[in-house]
This record gives structure tokens, C-alpha cells and sequence, in this order.
């Protein structure tokens, strides 16, 4: 018995250094996803000549978002994205995607982000989640996303607005219920001038 405390002692006597120089190793943000989140958010800058660009500049960002949540995967799988910011980065070109899967792994990464700590993601976090919801057909809770029909004004219906109690809104960075329904009282007042 002896000898099995003597080796175990032993053993976290020299795994301590190492364990120690483990726990000093600071985590940094990962520059590749910074330079992808850095193309993302680049190419959005000039709306006015996304606008000009017609279809086909639509098309080829919609291309190179699709490279970008593939750069984004493989770090993931990989690994290599550790911090709140990375996750957030990550969260934001993932919502840049087009399906239901992308605004789910936007949601999911926009809350490691959270859990990592950042003060940035709360309000992103409802956003792919509302994004997430109308994809698979059902109304958005927080009222982050709105719809442009051709024809019809703006709105953010389908929204279930009773589901989610302000006390949570507030944390998650969202309308309240009460400036909801002051955004759709302006709403429904312009819409009526314009008509006279």
C-alpha cells in the first residue's frame, strides 16, 4: 500500500508542472476565423452596390458565404474555435446561411458564445433562433427578422408576441411588448398616410 501512494504521490508530483503550464496557457481567438469573419461582414458593407449588382452579385455572395460556413466547419471540427469571440464570429457568417441547419448551428453558436462569456451574443442569439423558427414554418418569438413580400409592407408576422415575457427580452437585447406595439401602431399610421 505504501509503495502505491509513494508512486501515485510520484506521479501527480511530476504531472503537476505540466498541468500548471496547461492551466497558464491563455486562450486566444483563432486569426482564421477572424479573417472569415472579417470577409463576411466586408462584403456587407456596400448595400448600395449590392443593390446595383442585381442577381448576380446576390449569387455570388450567397457562393461565398457558402465557402465561408465551410471554412467555419472545418475549425469547428477541428477544434480550433475556443473563445466567446470566435463562436460569435462563427454565429454571425453560420446566420448568413440559407437553411434550417445554418440558423440552428447560428443559434447554437451564438449561445457557446454566451457560455464563454460574451455580452455580444444575447440579442444574436434570439435572431437565429427567429430565423431558425420561420424557416421550418412557424412564427419567430422575439421579433428580430423582418419579411419583405413583394407588394405588401414590411412585417415580422408570424410572431407568437405572447410567448416570451419581457423580463427575458430585456436580457436578450429585444423589443419589449410594449415598443412592439408602438412599432406596429407607427406601422399601421404610416401605412394609412400613405393611403390618403
Amino acid at each position: 500500500m505504501k509503495r502505491v501512494l509513494a508512486t501515485a504521490g510520484m506521479i501527480l508530483a511530476l504531472a503537476a508542472p505540466v498541468l500548471a503550464q496547461d492551466a497558464d496557457v491563455a486562450v486566444v481567438d483563432n486569426p482564421d476565423m477572424a479573417a472569415i469573419y472579417a470577409a463576411d461582414q466586408a462584403v456587407r458593407q456596400d448595400v448600395a452596390a449590392i443593390l446595383a449588382g442585381g442577381r448576380e452579385a446576390a449569387l455570388r455572395i450567397y457562393a461565398e458565404d457558402a465557402v465561408r460556413r465551410q471554412q467555419v466547419k472545418a475549425l469547428l471540427d477541428a477544434g480550433e474555435l475556443r473563445t466567446a469571440t470566435d463562436f460569435y464570429s462563427a454565429a454571425l457568417v453560420y446566420q448568413h446561411g440559407d437553411t434550417a441547419e445554418d440558423y440552428l448551428m447560428a443559434h447554437t453558436l451564438a449561445v457557446a458564445a454566451l457560455g464563454e462569456g460574451s455580452t455580444e451574443s444575447p440579442w444574436l442569439a434570439a435572431a437565429t433562433l427567429d430565423r431558425y423558427l420561420q424557416k421550418i414554418g412557424q412564427p419567430q418569438i422575439y421579433g428580430t427578422q423582418t419579411m419583405v413580400r413583394r407588394g405588401e409592407p414590411p412585417t415580422r408576422e408570424p410572431f407568437d408576441h405572447a410567448l416570451v415575457p419581457d423580463s427575458i427580452r430585456r436580457v436578450l437585447g429585444v423589443s419589449t411588448r410594449a415598443a412592439e406595439e408602438a412599432r406596429q401602431a407607427a406601422q399601421a399610421a404610416e401605412g394609412s398616410a400613405a393611403q390618403d
